[in-house]
């Protein structure tokens, strides 16, 4: 038998969603941060240039106009820690394209907000910010475009970090929901749970 109402009940917890994802106010003004906080943040891989992590405390649905959830659209709050390489890179390039370098001798790396359209199976970067070493903002790039994650290689390094965030928020939906700010619409309260929306998609495994 299938099972309706599957969040019927849940109590609305408020999350906090800020207009940067960088969530320097975890900290003192100026304090530099040496590692990431993993009662905040998730860690999913490394390479040799990098670490990614997401915030699985902020992770969570659009907020509609009408205060109901989207569960069709999730919003994903991500750092990258760089090593020494990448960071010298990062600043070479900003230099060749004759941008500011102002601070980047304290880069530590980026914060991301991802945008996960799970009806189209897309990902987009709507916020880009360089990090220094206090988890301020350096510079911010708003001009990132939805991508297609069939498209995606499954030995992309990207595909392996969304993959694995897609992966977390099905595992932990209910936890999502309850912590969200919104809440849920009528008929997405009645949905079977084989018909919400990030249980319904296909993300094919990624190859190491």
């Amino acid at each position: 038998m299938q099972l309706k109402k599957f969040f019927a009940g849940m109590v609305s917890v408020a999350i906090i969603f800020t207009a940067s994802p960088t969530h320097a106010e975890y900290y003192e003004e100026g304090e530099v941060i040496t590692e990431v906080p993993t009662e905040i943040y998730k860690w999913v891989q490394s390479t040799p240039r990098a670490n990614y992590w997401f915030n699985y405390q902020q992770i969570g649905y659009r907020i509609k106009a009408d205060g109901t959830l989207d569960l069709n659209t999730l919003m994903v709050p991500a750092i990258y820690i760089y090593d020494n390489i990448l960071i010298d890179d990062v600043i070479q390039k900003r230099r060749w394209k004759k941008l500011s370098t102002q601070g980047y001798d304290k880069l530590v790396g980026r914060s991301e907000m991802l945008k996960f359209d799970l009806k189209n199976m897309t990902v987009q970067v709507v916020e880009k910010i360089d990090l220094d070493d206090t988890w301020g903002a350096l510079d911010k790039d708003t001009s990132g475009e939805p991508q297609d994650l069939k498209k995606f290689s499954s030995k992309d390094v990207m595909y392996k970090f969304y993959r694995a965030i897609l992966d977390w928020a099905r595992n932990h939906n209910e936890l999502i929901i309850g912590r969200s700010r919104g809440i849920l619409s009528e008929a997405d309260g009645d949905l079977p749970i084989n018909e919400v929306p990030i249980n319904k998609i296909f993300i094919p495994p990624a190859e190491y």
